[in-house]
């Protein structure tokens, strides 16, 4: 019987017939395949990494369950809410946000606060990631370790005591001038009616700043600029913002108003050089500085040239020169520490003097007092060391409403926060200082406005909670003169001026922009108060 092989044949068998089948399983899946559905699979894909990257780097500490996919709370910081920062501190010790690319961590009590300050092994301030481009990174503050030190103590000498009341007369000169236009800005311009006065207090800070770093070396005009400018570059440097400098964004016009005043301030100290070498009186910082380092290098030279010299000839720091430039940058930041803070400051203590008169009248008393009665006798050192009910309401003032609430620090290297949480390298921590000066251990009844605690109380025992300027290596080099400063204002003020406060129900709330501001920006009327 002839078998017919052929109808035993396996399919399997057939290397062709298989191949065939498994090219067609692929092509119909390749078919099936598009630009949309592989990009879908892509962002699925990112989504829970990004999710799962966040779950990982917080675990141990409070944070929401889960973030908004890659940008967090980024749409939130186009209108800061003061109350959610309150809900964080109150979340617990650590908490934490995830935005954009950078995983944040937010200290929340006194002693974590303090402890990140105090750890610069592991921690450097960083702002935010934009400083870098706008500041530059070259900028001393970004300086670590014993450069930062060694840099730091050629501007301790710029603060001193002495110091100080070189600048004073340069600071009266600026107020005498704003406190006419506060009552010209009322009288003429609103015809006795309110307007908010916190963009004037913010050209007034900028004023009296850039007199006191540059004296006479920039024009009204120019200050009149940086000023309203200024706004681009705090926007610019706010806590969440868009990563990359692009076109038309925040960070791209703050780079731009940035760009603007470092070039001011480096044509400010080419002109201080040529006026100093020539001999001219100090009468600002920049000139103290240049003199520095003008006086140590005619020492160097001195000594170069085989002189005996005195060692009470030598000057007190030697320093190297600087050029223009890195003057200019030192100088900026001079400015970017004072411009927002000391406009919220003056903002609140305006506000507060006028909706407490009782204590606006013991400053006006006690400024009066010390004059001997003359409301023209010009700032001194001894004066406003001598007055203490003038120093109380600028002190509750920066305690009740501290104007920077938190402070950005950049973790350079793995650091065990606590037993159960290491924030990881390249991650921001931020300690808190709004918590700390509105403890109720440290200061009775904080959220009251009650200057006595300074006067017959005991808050200025309170120093671990006294965290306005920060603490730590790190710590505000100019914490004196802005105190100073805000007691010279409030003082003169109170004798040349009267102002009512048209109070809203916005004037207690809090607006976050850097610093602090009343929500409805002081709405105030001023008039000249007469002998």
């Amino acid at each position: 019987m002839e078998v017919n092989n052929t109808a035993f044949v396996s399919p399997a068998a057939n290397a062709q017939y298989g191949f065939a089948q498994t090219s067609g399983f692929v092509e119909r899946i390749l078919e099936q395949l598009n630009f949309w559905s592989v990009a879908l699979t892509l962002l699925l894909v990112a989504i829970t990494y990004d999710q799962c990257s966040y779950k990982l780097q917080k675990h141990g500490i409070v944070g929401p369950a889960w973030k908004t996919p890659f940008i967090g709370p980024f749409l939130d910081s186009m209108r800061p809410d003061f109350r959610k920062y309150q809900a964080k501190w109150a979340s617990g010790e650590l908490s934490c946000v995830s935005v954009f690319h950078k995983f944040v961590v937010i200290a929340s009590t006194r002693d974590m606060a303090r402890k990140i300050f105090n750890s610069p092994a592991f921690v450097k301030p960083c702002v935010v990631d934009a400083a870098y481009k706008l500041l530059r990174p070259t900028n001393w503050v970004f300086l670590d370790g014993k450069e930062h030190v060694d840099y730091r103590k050629g501007l301790n000498g710029l603060f001193t005591r002495q110091a100080l009341e070189v600048y004073l007369p340069g600071q009266e000169e600026v107020y005498n001038k704003y406190f006419k236009m506060f009552v010209d800005i009322s009288q003429n311009e609103m015809g006795g009616e309110p307007r908010p006065f916190m963009p004037v207090f913010r050209e007034l800070m900028c004023a009296v700043s850039c007199r006191t770093f540059v004296g006479h070396y920039m024009s009204e005009k120019v200050v009149k600029k940086i000023a309203h400018d200024f706004y681009l570059i705090t926007a610019a440097l706010e806590l969440v913002n868009f990563p990359i400098i692009l076109p038309l964004t925040k960070s791209w016009y703050g780079k731009k108003a940035a760009d603007m005043t470092l070039d001011e301030f480096a044509k400010c100290a080419a002109k201080a050089k040529v006026r100093m070498a020539a001999g001219g009186d100090v009468t600002c910082i920049m000139d103290a500085w240049i003199k520095q380092m003008q006086d140590s290098a005619r020492y160097r030279e001195r000594i170069a040239k085989g002189e005996q010299v005195d060692a009470s000839e030598k000057p007190p720091q030697l320093l190297r020169d600087f050029t223009d430039w890195e003057i200019s940058q030192t100088i900026f930041t001079f400015l970017f520490a004072s411009q927002d803070a000391t406009s919220s400051a003056s903002t609140w203590l305006f506000q507060l003097m006028a909706d407490r008169p009782e204590w606006l009248d013991k400053v006006r008393e006690e400024n009066l007092r010390l004059r001997g009665g003359d409301r023209n006798a010009p700032f001194s050192m001894d004066l406003l060391e001598s007055m203490v009910t003038t120093r109380a309401v600028v002190k509750e003032t920066l305690r009740y409403r501290p104007p920077v609430i938190m402070v950005p620090y950049l973790v350079k290297k793995d650091y065990p926060v606590t037993p159960n949480f290491t924030a990881k390298k390249g991650q921001m921590i931020i300690p808190s200082v709004w918590p700390a000066t509105h403890d109720p251990e440290a200061y009775p009844d904080p959220d009251s406005y009650d200057p006595e605690r300074w006067i017959s109380g005991n808050a200025d025992e309170q120093v671990k909670n006294w965290l306005v300027f920060g603490t730590g290596p790190h710590y505000c080099l100019g914490q004196t003169y802005a105190q100073l400063n805000l007691m010279a204002m409030i003082g003169k003020a109170s004798m040349f001026l009267d102002w009512e406060h048209f109070a809203t129900d916005k004037s207690e709330d809090i607006e976050v922009f850097a610093t602090i501001f009343p929500m409805d920006h002081c709405k105030l009327v001023f008039k000249d108060r007469p002998e």
